[in-house]
């Protein structure tokens, strides 16, 4: 089935407008993956201090590039991108040609293989909403995005987990943020984590959000403290 649309999800896309001007070069400077490697990517725009202020997709197409973020979130993405363009060429707009879609079944999912199948296409009448089921399935893994569960400004992207579900590169060089991103890996100390746990062992004060119909909490912890909570292996081999 293959009209199974992430209704939440919204594409923002880049267009250079004169011939010359290089759309992954200009989010080069700004976002925490490499954008002359393959895509799809996962990426942040961060903070000057390394903190998380959106989270998203990155696609290519020819020339353009795609991004793949928050309905909830897009205009204020696409302010925040506009900011940087300064006298860029470059068109950032909604593409409401383009939509998001999800099965569970396949792979291809960047940020981790059992994430299921991710991929583009031209929304239709038909097409069935999916976004519960895909939160509930992400969440299932331990992997969590978003301004609900991210924070705005209140988590380092290396505390999002970033490292271990492929969304920084450590030498492309500088980028919005960098700095301290990059210290907090050559140190290899990462004292608090986004974590998911079952909503009986929330601990109210770390937490992000609360999911009662899944059973669920997102929450903000130290890495102690999270030890004898039943993590997902790729989260427990990150904290040791």
């Amino acid at each position: 089935m293959r009209n199974t649309r992430l209704f939440d999800r919204h594409i923002i896309r880049l267009s250079p407008t004169e011939a010359g001007e290089d759309v992954r070069q200009f989010l080069q400077g700004l976002v925490t993956q490499d954008t002359a490697s393959d895509m799809p990517s996962w990426a942040g725009l961060l903070s000057p201090q390394g903190k998380a202020l959106f989270d998203f997709l990155l696609w290519a197409d020819a020339d353009d590039v795609l991004i793949d973020c928050e309905s909830a979130q897009t205009d204020a993405l696409i302010r925040r991108l506009s900011m940087y363009r300064l006298r860029r060429k470059i068109a950032i707009a909604v593409d409401p040609e383009t939509a998001v879609y999800w099965s569970a079944e396949g792979s291809g999912d960047p940020r981790h293989a059992e994430l299921g199948e991710r991929f583009l296409g031209t929304p239709s009448a038909d097409d069935v909403d999916v976004s519960a089921a895909y939160r509930e399935h992400r969440l299932g893994l331990g992997i969590p995005e978003g301004l609900a569960e991210l924070g705005s400004e209140q988590t380092l992207w290396l505390e999002a987990n970033a490292a271990e579900l492929n969304g920084v590169s450590f030498t492309k060089g500088c980028y919005v943020g960098q700095e301290n991103t990059a210290r907090m890996n050559w140190r290899q100390k990462v004292n608090r984590r986004l974590v998911v746990v079952p909503l009986e062992k929330a601990d109210i004060s770390r937490q992000r959000c609360a999911y009662p119909e899944l059973g669920l909490s997102v929450e903000l912890r130290r890495v102690e403290d999270m030890t004898a909570l039943d993590l997902p292996e790729w989260q427990r081999a990150a904290i040791g």
